[in-house]
């Protein structure tokens, strides 16, 4: 992706979706930091599902320790890895009261010491809660950024430090989430939507068309 269409590839995901969010329910930030950290290797479907159960009967860190292990297990059985990542919730919570006062810290370095959390988990903490211009790459955001050239790399760190430099100042805060969504929905995996897509005109990919005669 040439440099100058840069501008114009993000304004025009802004021009569809003015305000961007992530698609985890959540409604403080400790809320945040749970669904994030049960979303690896997840679905936000399975994730949210999960915690529209767990959330009303326990959403701080002191409720959670409360409820106990094998109580936290039971909510969340419907993702994957579940054992493990409530193992890494509750230990998450047993750090925040004893640290934190049961908040949630503000700094990448504080989050990334909590069982778990890995430099994406905070970066997704650090844009959604506390408005920081920093870039979570995950799979859809290292799949658009290489597919359209705006940000090749070999791995997500050598993405994330691309995206930073790239993308414009004014449209880094909500950068994460454009290019996330553009992912999930129409820069897909397997079969990107290019006829659909509204910036497929500054995208470097170009989709193969079938030699004639060939069945559809």
């Amino acid at each position: 992706m040439k440099t100058a269409d840069i501008a114009a590839f993000f304004a025009t995901l802004k021009a569809a979706n003015p305000q961007p969010v992530t698609e985890l329910e959540y409604t403080s930030v400790f809320e945040l930091l749970a669904a994030v950290l049960l979303s690896a290797q997840a679905t936000d479907v399975s994730v949210n599902k999960a915690t529209r159960r767990l959330f009303p009967v326990a959403n701080t860190p002191e409720k959670i320790m409360a409820m106990g292990l094998e109580s936290l297990e039971g909510y969340l059985k419907t993702i994957g890895l579940y054992r493990n990542k409530a193992r890494n919730l509750m230990q998450t919570c047993q750090i925040l009261v004893d640290q934190h006062g049961g908040e949630v810290p503000r700094t990448r370095e504080a989050l990334q010491t909590l069982p778990g959390v890995g430099r994406k988990t905070a970066n997704v903490v650090l844009n959604s809660a506390y408005g920081e211009a920093v870039m979570a790459v995950d799979t859809h955001i290292f799949r658009v950024s290489n597919r359209t050239g705006l940000a090749p790399g070999k791995n997500v760190d050598a993405v994330e430090a691309r995206l930073m430099k790239r993308v414009p100042p004014e449209y880094l805060v909500n950068a994460h989430h454009w290019l996330i969504l553009h992912g999930r929905y129409v820069c897909q995996a397997r079969k990107p939507l290019c006829g659909q897509c509204a910036v497929s005109r500054y995208c470097d990919f170009k989709p193969k068309t079938p030699a004639p005669g060939a069945a559809a």
